[in-house]
C-alpha cells in the first residue's frame, strides 16, 4: 500500500514536465469567490463542502480573469463534486436534469446554473454541452454496471470511460465563464479535440493517483487497471500512469501549437487563445489544488 501523500506521489510530474514547474498564481479575490460559492450552495439547497475547496481550484485556473468567471466555474465544480459523491459513494442513479422536476437539490442547482450559463451562448454550444452531459450520464451507468458485475474495464477502454465520468462538459464551461465562444468548425477540428482530450486525461488521471488510497477496492482507477492488465505491482503501475500523464502533457502543448489561429479574425483568435490558455493552465492549477484539498483524505 502506498503511504505517500497525494501531493508527494504527483511530485515527479512537476520535476519531469517543464510546463508544470511553476505554481499557479492565486486570484486576488479568492475569498470573494469562496463567499459566492457558499452563498450559491446554501441558496440552492446543496451541502456546503468546505473540505473540497472548489473555489481555490477555480481561483487558480482563472487567476488572470475576473472574479465572476472564477466564481461561476467554482459553482459548477461544486455541483460536479456533489454529483460525483452521489454516484460513487451513495450509489444513486444519475439525476434528471433538463427534464427533472427540480425537487432534488442537484436538479435545482443545475437549473440555476444552466439559466445563468447558457443565456448568452449559441444553440451550437448548448447542444455540445447537452451532448457532453449525456456522455457523463452514459459513462456513469457503465461504471455502475461494471461495479454490479465485478467487471474491470480494459486498459484500452478506460481512458474514454474516465473522460466521460470526469464531466467533459467542464471544458465547454470555460467559454461562457470567459464570455466567449469557440467557432464550431474549429472546435470540431483535430487540434482542438486533441487539446481538450489531453487536458481532460491529465486532470482525470491525476485524480486517479490522488484518490487511489481513499477509493481502494474500486476498479475504476487507471493505476488499478494498469496493475491488473499489465501484471504490475502497485508502485510499478503508479509509475506507468505517471509516464502516461507526462506524455499527455506533451500532447496538450503540441495540440495548442497546431491551432490555426492565423486563419481566424483577430478578435476570434484572441477569444480562442483565452480558452486555450485556460486549458493549458488547468493541469498545474489542478496539481496545486490536490496538494491542499482535503477531498482525498
Amino acid at each position: 500500500m502506498l503511504t505517500m501523500t497525494s501531493a508527494s506521489v504527483l511530485t515527479p510530474l512537476i520535476e519531469r514536465v517543464p510546463a508544470l514547474a511553476a505554481p499557479c498564481r492565486m486570484h486576488r479575490s479568492v475569498y470573494a469567490i469562496e463567499a459566492a460559492v457558499i452563498d450559491w450552495t446554501r441558496r440552492t439547497g446543496l451541502r456546503v463542502d468546505r473540505r473540497s475547496s472548489c473555489h481555490r481550484l477555480a481561483a487558480r485556473a482563472f487567476a488572470e480573469f475576473d472574479a465572476g468567471s472564477a466564481a461561476l466555474f467554482a459553482q459548477w465544480l461544486t455541483w460536479l463534486f456533489h454529483l460525483d459523491d452521489q454516484m460513487d459513494e451513495e450509489r444513486q442513479p444519475y439525476p434528471r436534469l433538463f427534464d427533472g422536476n427540480g425537487e432534488h437539490p442537484l436538479e435545482a442547482a443545475f437549473a440555476d446554473l444552466w439559466k445563468i450559463t447558457s443565456v448568452s451562448m449559441s444553440d451550437d454550444w448548448r447542444l455540445r454541452f447537452a451532448t457532453n452531459l449525456q456522455r457523463q450520464a452514459d459513462a456513469c451507468r457503465t461504471e455502475a454496471y461494471n461495479r454490479a458485475s465485478a467487471r474491470v474495464p480494459t486498459i484500452e477502454e478506460y481512458p474514454g470511460l474516465r473522460r466521460g465520468t470526469a464531466g467533459p462538459y467542464l471544458y465547454d464551461l470555460v467559454e461562457p465563464c470567459l464570455g466567449v465562444e469557440v467557432p464550431p468548425e474549429l472546435h470540431a477540428g483535430e487540434p482542438w479535440q486533441a487539446l481538450v482530450e489531453s487536458c481532460a486525461d491529465v486532470s482525470a488521471w491525476c485524480n486517479d493517483v490522488a484518490s487511489l488510497a481513499k477509493e481502494r477496492g474500486d476498479a475504476h482507477n487507471f493505476v488499478v487497471v494498469a496493475a491488473r492488465e499489465l501484471d504490475l505491482s502497485e508502485p510499478e503501475a503508479l509509475d506507468w500512469v505517471l509516464d502516461r500523464i507526462a506524455g499527455r502533457c506533451a500532447d496538450m502543448r503540441a495540440a495548442a501549437r497546431r491551432l490555426p489561429l492565423d486563419t481566424l479574425p483577430v478578435k476570434v483568435a484572441r477569444d480562442v487563445s483565452k480558452v486555450a490558455c485556460a486549458y493549458l493552465t488547468a493541469p498545474r492549477a489542478h496539481l496545486d489544488w490536490i496538494s491542499e484539498t482535503e477531498r482525498y483524505t
